[in-house]
């Protein structure tokens, strides 16, 4: 699977790794030590059109359910089945095993709208000196 370095991301970290037409999609590192104890995760069925920025994956910790949003427009191709068994995976690799769904992308180029390594490190930075005021 794709190193983060390759991956773009969203302001509400998720992050999307185009290949060969299909996005894959899943939650940042970052998210997961947010969320914590991921105990179920509800992902788009395949066949679902999404709009980007639309809440369209559920992932359930010990404290809280979390909406989890399709980074860019389209048909979602692919869910991660495996999370139905051990949703815990999203804790222990986020950006690997734990992906939660692919898309087939309805405009590629929507991407370019999304966050690079660089500037998604930035904005991590960002909100964490804004969120100690």
């Amino acid at each position: 699977m794709p190193k983060p370095e390759n991956c773009l991301f969203t302001k509400t970290h998720e992050w999307v790794f185009l290949e060969g037409g299909t996005a894959t999609v899943g939650v940042t590192d970052h998210a997961q030590r947010e969320i914590t104890d991921i105990v179920f995760v509800e992902p788009p069925k395949p066949g679902r059109e999404v709009k980007a920025g639309e809440a369209c994956c559920v992932v359930e910790s010990v404290k809280a359910a979390f909406d989890i949003y399709a980074p860019i427009a389209g048909e979602v191709t692919a869910a991660n089945e495996a999370l139905a068994k051990d949703a815990a995976v999203v804790n222990r690799s986020p950006q690997d095993e734990g992906w939660l769904f692919k898309l087939k992308p309805a405009n590629p180029g929507e991407v370019n709208k999304l966050m690079d390594w660089d500037s998604y490190q930035a904005f991590l930075q960002t909100a964490e000196a804004h969120a100690g005021h």
